[in-house]
């Protein structure tokens, strides 16, 4: 395999691995959030404010990876 294929291949796993975990993440934390607003009604902006900031970092993750990949392909 030529060097150029393996930065490919690499590049790809990086975004797709880096993509999928915090897809995931995200519809956890989505989740969970649900649930305490079910058994919990009152407790939403506090709730609702903390899911906004963790699905910020969870989606900064994901930049991450893109940008690493990015330098796996031209770098």
């Amino acid at each position: 395999m030529t060097p150029e294929v393996l930065k490919s291949i690499a590049a790809g796993l990086t975004i797709a691995i880096g993509g999928m975990v915090p897809a995931w993440a995200i519809g956890r934390f989505g989740t969970e959030a649900m649930r305490s607003l079910g058994r919990n009604p009152e407790s939403a902006g506090s709730i609702s404010s903390n899911l906004i900031v963790t699905i910020a970092f969870a989606e900064a993750i994901a930049i991450y990876a893109l940008v690493v990949a990015l330098a796996i392909k031209f770098v």
